[in-house]
């Protein structure tokens, strides 16, 4: 029989199965981005725009951050969301008014890094910047380093901003991605998703102990063990 000198692991065990889990809606991988898809324009992006037959009106061209271009005849048009061949077609049609039949090209010149953040129980919590295809849920934990030891590997939450900026919270299988039992839990996460490990609920109420009591009161983390106890003084 074994029995513990404290009872803490008891309190330990208690506070673990009480601690409440947030809920959200399951994680959905982000739009496709080596799927061959055509490229789409992102805020920060600077494209190249040439003219073929007016050399003089070629120029690079940063996205804003509301989404738009400006160029030298365009004072403001759509850009981010967009292929370079959708924005071309509208820049030709404004570009004809003052050319006659304009060949013109738009070229991602230089993309904007896709930040991802990873928060919480992780080794190096922060911002990552990547250059091409968005990272994966596993990735991005990778690249911070892994899961500490009392991160909570069932309740990953990524948080992501929806349609007119709304914020959506979303439950990941990092458990399922991470030990191959569901491959496709391992998505691929969109620019600014924040990517929060929790810490454990035995993670939590250590810390609660050791903010009210361990530091006040030395605590032995002993066990006693009597395999084979004696009764009425005979084995």
């Amino acid at each position: 029989m074994i029995r513990p000198k404290h009872p803490l692991v008891a309190v330990l065990a208690s506070l673990l199965a009480c601690t409440p889990q947030p809920a959200a809606h399951h994680a959905a991988p982000s739009a496709p981005v080596a799927d061959g898809s055509p490229y789409r324009v992102q805020v920060g992006d600077i494209l190249t725009l040439r003219l073929y037959t007016a050399p003089e009106l070629n120029e690079d061209i940063a996205v804003r951050p509301d989404g738009r271009i400006t160029t030298t005849l365009v004072q403001s048009l759509p850009a981010a969301g967009r292929t370079p061949d959708e924005i071309a077609a509208d820049l030709r049609q404004v570009y004809a008014h003052e050319l006659k039949d304009p060949a013109l090209t738009v070229e991602v010149k230089s993309p904007s890094p896709c930040r991802i953040y990873v928060a919480g129980e992780v080794v190096s919590p922060g911002e990552l910047d990547t250059q091409g295809p968005n990272l994966t849920l596993m990735q991005a934990v990778a690249r911070a380093g892994g899961l500490r030891t009392d991160g909570d590997q069932d309740h990953v939450l990524i948080l992501r901003h929806g349609p007119a900026d709304t914020p959506i919270v979303l439950a990941a299988d990092y458990r399922g991605a991470s030990s191959g039992t569901v491959p496709e839990a391992d998505i691929r996460l969109a620019p600014f998703d924040v990517v929060y490990v929790p810490r454990t609920g035995i993670g939590q109420a250590y810390i609660w102990f050791n903010q009210h009591f361990q530091q006040f009161v030395p605590v032995s983390w002993g066990f006693s063990y009597n395999v084979n106890p004696v009764v009425n003084n005979k084995p």
